[in-house]
């Protein structure tokens, strides 16, 4: 059975000429508003115990909206949401915080209000001051505080109990990074414990390594629901998609995604990554010297182009990505019916797994002005430990070990 359900959600705001047809209103009876807007259109999904989902989209896009009206702080105007289980929700930082109290106060009027009692709260309260680690700050008034000690106290609270289904709307972007990889270590055990999770975030690392699947919201529609490379990878296209651009999502001999997005002014014709033998290659070995190859074909004079690339592991996220415009190698005034070849050569100093490349033609320094073509998963290969010694994680180094006996 689903922890969380929602059906056909949708929301609207609505603007009367006169108080008395809102009122009237409000008693379900058929008064036709002056003005409605729809920010949310029949949002659809459900989470499984267990299950780690995360929520994107861009600003406006109707995340917040959709968050409050789950966790019951906003009504919906249609559709339905069935929820099994405790909520414990971070939402717009510092909500439900008296700034006059403590964070003490503030902890168990919260946990108060969470509708846990007095000896439970009593109970925890030593191991979430603990956990905020905010120091004698934890018993002064919330108004001194930074930003990040307000998400270290409201973090504090939302999981001194284990829920059945976690809210986290970007909260944890305001903290510093020690704090963000504590919550993430917490959230990690809860999810081993049973516990879903609904991770709303602009940071594509923390939504691949997270999160089972992504929903992409876009101007209060649902318009992607799939595992979070491929959502992520159509998010970003999204972003940068400009007049005349298309962005496309086909399924490759794996079952994984390929995005391509761009105007379409520049073309990849071929991209192949080439082992030190000069052969195409699938796999290749730990350290190997490779070549990656892009063969990219002009449509229309260009002021500037840019070729750019990035290697993701197994999950998605990049290890490594540049382009030649931090490496000054743009090429300027770039005529029609051009063919370039762009050879990039390396050291495959990668941990043995599965890898791909993606590729970007643009005019400058990011994709956000001009995208000619991106396209992930461009090349997928495989890394294979062939003559190195056993060593575990994304990074191949050759460690110089020494070991001296020391005499007392």
């Amino acid at each position: 059975m689903s922890i969380l359900t929602v059906s056909n959600l949708g929301k609207s705001y609505r603007s009367y000429n006169s108080q008395f047809k809102r009122v009237v209103s409000w008693f379900g009876l058929p008064v036709k508003p002056a003005e409605e807007h729809w920010v949310l259109h029949d949002i659809s999904f459900s989470i499984n115990p267990g299950e780690s989902v995360g929520l994107v989209g861009q600003n406006g896009a109707g995340k917040s909206t959709l968050l409050k009206m789950i966790t019951g702080t906003l009504p919906p105007t249609k559709g339905t949401i069935q929820v099994n289980g405790r909520i414990a929700a971070i939402l717009e930082l510092g909500m439900g915080f008296n700034p006059e109290f403590t964070g003490r106060q503030n902890a168990l009027h919260g946990l108060s209000m969470m509708g846990y009692s007095q000896g439970q709260i009593d109970q925890v309260m030593p191991e979430l001051e603990a956990f905020a680690e905010i120091g004698e700050y934890f018993d002064q008034p919330v108004r001194t505080y930074s930003s990040g000690m307000q998400m270290r106290v409201a973090f504090g609270v939302a999981t001194a109990f284990r829920p059945e289904i976690l809210i986290v709307d970007e909260a944890l972007s305001v903290g510093d990074t020690y704090f963000q990889h504590k919550s993430f270590d917490r959230i990690k055990q809860f999810q081993e414990q049973g516990t879903s999770l609904l991770l709303v975030s602009h940071d594509r690392s923390a939504i691949q390594a997270v999160c089972d699947r992504a929903i992409l919201l876009e101007n209060g529609y649902v318009i992607k629901d799939d595992e979070p490379e491929a959502v992520m990878d159509f998010y970003n296209a999204l972003i940068a998609e400009k007049e005349n651009s298309t962005v496309t999502q086909t399924k490759t001999e794996d079952g994984k995604v390929k995005t391509s997005s761009g105007t379409g002014q520049a073309k990849t014709k071929q991209v192949g990554l080439y082992n030190s033998k000069n052969q195409l290659a699938e796999i290749i070995a730990v350290g190997e010297t490779v070549q990656l190859r892009v063969l990219v074909e002009v449509f229309e004079d260009l002021g500037s182009l840019v070729l750019g690339y990035g290697i993701k592991d197994r999950l998605g996220q990049v290890i490594f990505g540049t382009n030649t415009w931090h490496t000054k190698q743009i090429l300027h005034n770039v005529k029609a019916g051009e063919i370039h070849l762009f050879t990039i050569e390396f050291p495959a100093n990668f941990g043995a797994g599965s890898y791909s490349i993606q590729t970007a033609l643009v005019d400058k320094d990011t994709h956000l002005t001009a995208n000619y073509e991106w396209v992930d998963r461009a090349v997928v290969f495989n890394v294979a430990n062939i003559d190195k010694n056993h060593f575990a994680g994304l990074l191949w180094q050759e460690p110089e070990i020494k070991i001296d006996r020391v005499s007392e």
